[in-house]
Formats: C-alpha cells, sequence, structure tokens
C-alpha cells in the first residue's frame, strides 16, 4: 500500500540543499509569486541582452543555479551523482534555444549525438532528449504540417530535417539510450509526429527507445494513444511517450482566436487534468506495449499512477514506467520517489549561460502560469527552512 502522505516529507526532498540552496530557491520562488515580475523581469535581461550589458554572472548566481545542473556535461557530474546517491537519475538537455541555420542545427544534431553516446556510459543517465526545431526551421515543420507544397529548396530542406532526426535516433538505438523527443506548437505537431512515429517503427521493434510527447492539454490526446497504440500492435513495434501537461497554452489559445479554429486546448485545467490522468492510466493498462515517462509536478497524478502500479501488481522500479521533474522544482515529488524505489529521474538543462537564457526565460513563464505551482513550492520550502530554523534552536538550547 502507498502511503498517502508520500510526497510531505521535506527533511528527504530538500536533502541536497545546503541552507544557503533553500534561501535562494525561497528568494526566486517568492519573487515569481509577485504579479507582473515575471514580465517585467524578462523584459529587462532581453534588454540587457540587448545592449549587452554583462549580467550572466546575476543570472548565473541566481536562476541558472536554480535551474541549470551547469554549463557542460562534465560540469554536471558532480550533481548527477549526488542525486544518484538518493536514487533520483538525470536527463541532460542541452538547452540551447532559437537556432536557425543549417550549420547551427547540423550542429545541435551532432551534439544530441554527443550527449547520447556519453549517457551510454553513465549508470546515472538512462535518457536523452532532443527537440523537432532543434534540428530544424520551424516553418518547414509547420509547411509539413499543414500539407502546403514545398518548394524545391524547402523540400531539400526538409529532407535533411528527415536525415538529422533520424541520424540522431539511430545513435540512440546504437548505444541503448532511450531519447525523449519534445511536443511542440500544435500547428507544426503532426509532422513531428508523423516522423517519430516512422523513428517507432525503426528503432522500437523490441523494446521503447524512441519517446514522442503527448501534451495532455490536448484534448486530441487520448484518441491518438489509443489509433497509434492499434498501429502498433498491427505491425509489432513498442509505443513511448513522455506524457505532460503542456507548455503553450496562452499561444495556443491566442492562435486559434487570432485564425478563427476551435482551440486544441482542453477548456480549463480541470479538464486537462482530467485527461492527463485518463492518458497516463491508459498507457500503465497497456504497459505491455507502451512504456512512458509520466513528466509531471503534479502530486495528484504522480499517487494515481502509484496506486495504478500497485494494483497491476508492477514493480515500482519498472523500466517501463519513469516519473520526471524538472532540475529545480517539485524537489517533495523525486526524492520521495526515489526513496521508494520508484524511477524518479530530474530533467536538466545545461549550456552557456549566455545561450540558455531563453530556455530559463521560457521556464519562470511557464512556472508563473501554471495555477498553484510556485505558491506549492513556496509552502514546501518555507516548511523546510522552519524545521532547519527549529533544529538550529534545539542545538543552541
Amino acid at each position: 500500500m502507498i502511503d498517502t502522505k508520500i510526497f510531505n516529507d521535506t527533511k528527504h526532498a530538500f536533502v541536497l540543499k545546503s541552507d544557503e540552496d533553500l534561501k535562494r530557491a525561497l528568494f526566486l520562488f517568492s519573487m515569481m509569486n509577485v504579479p507582473y515580475f515575471v514580465p517585467v523581469s524578462t523584459a529587462l535581461t532581453n534588454f540587457a541582452l540587448n545592449i549587452k550589458l554583462p549580467i550572466e554572472p546575476l543570472v548565473k548566481a541566481t536562476i541558472f543555479k536554480q535551474f541549470c545542473g551547469g554549463v557542460s556535461q562534465d560540469d554536471c557530474m558532480p550533481l548527477v551523482k549526488k542525486m544518484h546517491k538518493e536514487n533520483v537519475y538525470t536527463v541532460l538537455d542541452y538547452s540551447v534555444e532559437g537556432k536557425e541555420s543549417e550549420e547551427e542545427f547540423d550542429k545541435a544534431a551532432n551534439t544530441k549525438i554527443e550527449i547520447i553516446k556519453y549517457a551510454s556510459g553513465v549508470k546515472e543517465i538512462p535518457f536523452a532528449v532532443a527537440k523537432p526545431t532543434g534540428l530544424g526551421r520551424f516553418e518547414i515543420w509547420e509547411k509539413v504540417t499543414a500539407n502546403d507544397t514545398l518548394t524545391d529548396e524547402e523540400q531539400s530542406e526538409w529532407e535533411r530535417i528527415k536525415a538529422r532526426f533520424e541520424k540522431v535516433c539511430q545513435a540512440a538505438y546504437d548505444y541503448d539510450t532511450k531519447l525523449l523527443i519534445d511536443a511542440e506548437e500544435s500547428w507544426m505537431q503532426d509532422a513531428a509526429d508523423n516522423l517519430i512515429e516512422d523513428m517507432m517503427r525503426k528503432f522500437n521493434k523490441e523494446k521503447a527507445i524512441i519517446f514522442n510527447t503527448l501534451q495532455c492539454y490536448r484534448w486530441d490526446r487520448l484518441s491518438y494513444v489509443k489509433a497509434i497504440h492499434e498501429r502498433a500492435q498491427e505491425e509489432g513495434f513498442k509505443l513511448g511517450f513522455k506524457t505532460v501537461r503542456g507548455a503553450y497554452m496562452e499561444k495556443e489559445n491566442a492562435r486559434a482566436k487570432k485564425h478563427g479554429y476551435p482551440t486544441p486546448i482542453c477548456e480549463d485545467k480541470e479538464a486537462t487534468d482530467v485527461n492527463f490522468n485518463a492518458v497516463m492510466c491508459y498507457c500503465i493498462d497497456n504497459v505491455e506495449d507502451i512504456s512512458q515517462f509520466i513528466g509531471t509536478h503534479n502530486e495528484v497524478s504522480s499517487y494515481m499512477a502509484l496506486q495504478l502500479m500497485n494494483q497491476k501488481d508492477l514493480h515500482l522500479s519498472d523500466d517501463r514506467i519513469w516519473f520526471g521533474q524538472l532540475y529545480g522544482m517539485s524537489d517533495h515529488i523525486s526524492f520521495n520517489l526515489g526513496r521508494e524505489n520508484a524511477n524518479a529521474i530530474k530533467l536538466m538543462p545545461f549550456g552557456p549561460i549566455k545561450d540558455v537564457i531563453p530556455y530559463l526565460i521560457r521556464r519562470a513563464q511557464e512556472n508563473s502560469s501554471v495555477q498553484g505551482q510556485t505558491g506549492r513550492e513556496l509552502a514546501l520550502l518555507r516548511e523546510e527552512k522552519h524545521r532547519r530554523d527549529g533544529q538550529y534552536v534545539k542545538r543552541v538550547e
């Protein structure tokens, strides 16, 4: 039986945080909880970057240290090993965004392959991650999704994108490292879904190596999973999914309104939660065919998955089911799951500070837009500080 209070232990949740780390986290989440702080600070950061102000030391000491593991893979490893001692694994994510040239896309593909090779020799890192628009221009993905006619030059560009994509997936297969492929905006996602399905068909014959991402704020994702599951059963390949709620809700709704089509997004947070839990449970119910990386900061969904695994007599360490949270957030879920010997894992971004600032800005924006997320982080951090302060008073007495 799973303890209903599994996620309440702040001592274990923040076991790797020093008092200084705890104070920094409290400060950052307090700021993110202030109305308008994130949009104002984002505008100021972009302005500072544009006029080349030396803001990197400030970024490194605050938001970078909270949400990133370091500037390089080797830089992350001391932290990766510390987390593994607490039975929490790591996904390293080279979080450089906004590249547009063919040379940069080739470099990104080669970097992903190097990370895959690196991960294959490190027991603490069972997954790698890739993003479709990290391997090719958004506009091409969008045109292919819309079934627009490509020019000869665009067709050649699309072929190069597919070649990069397959090259990265081939490396994941060759080095036996699971590969999580991010989902993005709905108006480019069909092209990604179709290409990822082709990669699953080729590389997931025996087990899930290639994982697509299901953004469950999209109301069509359960029907999508059921349809691809049927094809996989007929054709004899395994499915891998990272299940998340989604990161582009405001942008999706705004575009649907502007262009006059029905929004692909669930009507509210409650409907998204219901959809997420339905997709998650469907995957667990079909675990013989579907491996799942449950990407959630939601305690109810996490507990629901644990209960269902228990009902199905699945070991919490079953390699087909993982529980993932972003580094710097929801330690009360990750570290308490690790203590129960579940497959707990942190997605840890890294990269040169200046290059990962766009990622960090997006992370702050997403954090502030998720109802209750920042408040819950704050409450847990304050509880742990209160616990430590109480211990300090007792030692002094």
